[in-house]
């Protein structure tokens, strides 16, 4: 990995002279290792001083082509590691172009602090123009719903003090994005002697919450007692330890378990107590395990209400909810989903609770179950189709799974028609989730993250992700490629907006018009974007358009050679939309040719 470095040790650094070299002296003190920014002059004073106080160190410039992707850096790299970086914003135009990734970032639960600037707020100090235009009283209230703190310090000392409680507020449970608005003016003012840094050691994050001993005890009950008892795995640690302590967990109770797409790998998708595949939206299988199961225990799954609504599980389970989301739930954001029908609700930590639970099951032989789990079919993987201009996505998924063999890897994220008979996660750091806001154009940005994170260890970071991401934010690979970080892409090309097309084929049939025109607005054609030409303008290596399972495999060869040289690669696949998940029956055999 290559990082623009300017080594200056901590004894010979220049002296704190400007507001901005406190800034900068408390962010090398806060374990944020690196920093993802897009240019901008409104924080020049910390740009600067991040260069020539600190060197480039601690934290390290991650450059970005556009702040959206900036934010979507800093998602990536939490999923990985469950830790924030920071992230530098330009007055309030960067933050607007940052606003959907904020929300992503939100909506998925993953810490970052984020600094943003404005001003000079006295305005005797503003340039005429441009300074006026950038800047903005309280701007932190465009983003104030979906994040969970934040502040606009008017002095250097309490600038010191707002980026503390921003790092301790974004670390804990549960978490989400933080904010610092810092003045241009106070960034450039000379400071009269330097500014006293705080042991930061005293402003740890608190003790995730627990749960009370008579809590446990009646959850464990519960548990025993229950005929056919069934555990979502939600939002919850993605530490090996933690990931053995649920293994161990589920198997003592002998209780099946449900995981879910829309987050990280939490639990082996191929155990035998997860009788029914993950997916985006709960399967079929999914929907028959809730059904028949007596007793659920949510550990913080995404949407638990709506996910009972789907299943219609009327009233016939205990329902034990063990989640601290609310801490984060507003009357903006309806993020909070459909108020679940609970019996009994834990507001704590469900890692906590998993110990807890754990503890009490030592000593006692697993619980064995003579009519759980139930069985269900495995799902068959689409035929392959007769067009050669295009393979379907469980080709794609086959001849990746082939030249993957062997290797470890990071899936960064997948697509909505991935066959899940591909799906084998058997560590946390396997698969990371998808985007948290359904914010089109996260994944590159997300994946660049992931591959930060990874850097120097021994996984690959694998991105599979649609045309319509890619082509939003294309320019997010330019990381990748200028910081020299080893990442492949491969981009699933149906040469539309298909979900949309989806839904408009869907309300045609409602309205009893035709459905050929479904693709009307939403065919990305005429001409075909050339996906492999815009990654190699990015300093990627680029590869494709791909139509059959033999330019495929050269091409993953190809493209792997390059990811072990350090370099990152792209791969353009022509994939048909059909299987895609969601899509009506009537559609199943419509190509996109």
């Amino acid at each position: 990995m290559k990082i623009e470095k300017l080594t200056v040790p901590v004894e010979e650094r220049p002296k704190m002279e400007w507001g901005s070299d406190a800034i900068a002296e408390v962010l090398s003190q806060l374990d944020l290792p690196f920093i993802s920014l897009t240019p901008g002059a409104s924080y020049r004073g910390v740009h600067d001083s991040l260069v020539n106080y600190l060197g480039n160190s601690n934290p390290k410039m991650i450059l970005c082509l556009h702040e959206e992707n900036a934010v979507a850096v800093a998602q990536g790299y939490a999923k990985v590691t469950g830790k924030p970086m920071a992230v530098a914003l330009h007055s309030n135009v960067g933050l607007m172009h940052a606003t959907m990734a904020i929300f992503n970032a939100y909506c998925d639960r993953m810490p970052m602090v984020i600094l943003g600037a404005t001003g000079p707020i006295d305005a005797s100090q503003r340039r005429p123009w441009i300074d006026w235009i950038h800047t903005a009283t309280d701007q932190a209230a465009l983003i104030r719903n979906y994040i969970k703190w934040d502040d606009q310090p008017g002095s250097a000392s309490a600038a010191v003090e707002a980026l503390a409680r921003a790092s301790q507020v974004t670390r804990s449970n549960p978490s989400a994005p933080t904010y610092v608005c810092l003045d241009a003016g106070m960034q450039e003012q000379r400071l009269d002697a330097p500014v006293s840094m705080p042991n930061l050691d005293r402003f740890q994050p608190p003790t995730p919450p627990a749960p009370s001993s008579h809590t446990v005890d009646e959850t464990w009950r519960l548990l025993k007692e229950a005929k056919k008892p069934l555990i979502l795995m939600g939002r919850v640690s993605r530490t090996r330890k933690s990931w053995d302590d649920r293994i161990r967990l589920v198997e003592a109770l002998g209780a099946c378990v449900l995981t879910d797409l829309k987050i990280g790998a939490v639990f082996p998708t191929k155990h035998p107590l997860q009788p029914a595949w993950p997916g985006a939206r709960i399967t079929a299988a999914g929907r028959s395990l809730i059904r028949e199961s007596d007793l659920i225990l949510s550990l913080d799954w995404v949407d638990l209400g709506g996910t009972l609504q789907t299943a219609d599980s009327g009233d016939t389970q205990t329902v034990i909810s063990c989640t601290n989301d609310q801490a984060l739930h507003n009357g903006w954001s309806k993020d909070h989903y459909v108020l679940p029908r609970v019996d009994l609700s834990i507001c704590a930590d469900p890692n906590v609770l998993v110990e807890a639970l754990l503890s009490k099951a030592a000593g006692e032989a697993p619980i064995m179950r003579t009519e759980w789990p139930p069985s269900f079919e495995r799902e068959e993987p689409e035929q392959p189709q007769e067009d050669p201009d295009q393979l379907m996505m469980s080709e794609l998924a086959a001849s990746m799974q082939s030249a993957l063999a062997g290797r470890k890897v990071t899936w960064t994220g997948l697509p909505l028609g991935w066959s899940r008979e591909e799906l084998d996660f058997n560590d946390p750091l396997d698969y990371l989730g998808r985007d948290g806001g359904g914010g089109v154009g996260a994944g590159p940005g997300i994946a660049v993250g992931a591959a930060l994170a990874l850097a120097g260890t021994d996984r690959i970071p694998v991105a599979v992700i649609g045309d319509g991401d890619y082509l939003m934010c294309a320019s997010a690979l330019w990381t990748a490629a200028h910081h020299k970080l080893p990442l492949l892409v491969v981009v699933a090309n149906n040469r539309a907006y298909y979900n949309d097309e989806v839904h408009q084929q869907r309300v045609a049939i409602t309205r009893s018009r035709p459905v050929e025109n479904r693709w009307v607005g939403q065919h990305l054609r005429d001409p075909n974007p050339d996906l492999a030409t815009i990654a190699r303008g990015h300093g990627l290596k680029g590869f494709g358009p791909i139509h059959n399972t033999s330019e495929l495999d050269k091409a993953l060869m190809e493209a792997l050679s390059e990811v072990d040289s350090g370099n990152a690669a792209l791969i353009d696949v022509w994939v048909s939309p059909r299987g895609y998940q969601g899509a009506p029956p009537e559609m199943s055999n419509q190509g996109r040719g």
